[in-house]
């Protein structure tokens, strides 16, 4: 398990390895384009190689890619629909000419329509963002908190979303579990039990195999509130306690863990704590 955090990667993706280091990362993740819209900047070969020469400068083995905010496959607007299945596979094809590990999405909002039918919008969209798809990214789904009418924040609709993949494809897709959104949406991990039987679930209902990164953050509000408020680690809801669980399990030394707590120095601090949790 490596620890990091989202960074900055404002003038260029370049800037993004040394942004890590610079805060003590062992992994990072990171935009390659605005997370509000607009044209995403052409990735040069220069600009590639002053990347992959970062990393390797920096030893930072893994990078993860957060799409923008606005994607929604469950738009009941055909446009909107189209252009998120667009660019999350275009942030596919970025990520890999980057090398990087993996790229993650928040699923969209099914406010506008029977539950049954975003479902399957969901799922389409999925399908159609793999098709063809030969990168080594791999193409993480975010499980959310749960607010409104919000896509993807029960493992069982995530199962689901997963196993809509043709067999041939399963092994490009996987899970980013967010803790803060987990918690939120009623999924116990305050103590070292609650982990434990989580993951059992987990196991049970996706398998372990397609939990891939761990997005760590405490939450702000409380248990099963359905709100997406992150805070600094041990300092919110779930506590130290469910953390160190987390850090400790075995079953998920393999799995990297990247920080979303506020830039506000504090965040430092959270990155040497996740540290002093492992084993």
């Amino acid at each position: 398990m490596l620890i990091g955090h989202h960074v900055s990667a404002a003038g260029g993706v370049p800037n993004a390895p040394k942004n890590a280091h610079d805060l003590k990362c062992e992994v990072f993740q990171f935009f390659t384009r605005s997370p509000q819209g607009g044209a995403a900047p052409t990735l040069t070969p220069d600009i590639v190689a002053a990347f992959k020469a970062g990393n390797e400068k920096y030893g930072i083995p893994r990078t993860y890619v957060h799409t923008p905010y606005f994607i929604n496959f469950a738009s009941a607007i055909p446009r909107l629909r189209k252009g998120s299945i667009e660019i999350v596979r275009d942030e596919l094809e970025r990520s890999s000419l980057l090398g990087v590990t993996a790229v993650m999405t928040h699923l969209g909002s099914a406010k506008d329509m029977p539950e049954a039918k975003a479902t399957k919008l969901v799922a389409d969209a999925i399908k159609e963002i793999l098709k063809g798809y030969t990168g080594l990214t791999l193409f993480l789904l975010e499980n959310s908190a749960g607010a409104g009418a919000v896509v993807g924040d029960t493992l069982e609709e995530l199962a689901t979303f997963i196993k809509a993949v043709p067999a041939a494809q399963r092994k490009k897709i996987g899970v980013c579990l967010d803790t803060c959104h987990a918690f939120a949406s009623g999924y116990d991990l305050r103590t070292k039990p609650a982990v434990e039987a989580f993951l059992k679930k987990f196991n049970k209902l996706i398998g372990l195999s397609y939990l891939k990164l761990i997005h760590a953050n405490d939450s702000m509000t409380d248990f099963g509130a359905h709100r997406d408020r992150h805070e600094h680690i041990g300092k919110g809801k779930i506590g130290l306690a469910g953390f160190k669980a987390l850090c400790s399990h075995p079953k998920l030394k393999n799995i990297d863990m990247v920080l979303e707590t506020h830039h506000d120095g504090k965040h430092i601090a959270d990155i040497a704590l996740l540290k002093k949790l492992r084993p």
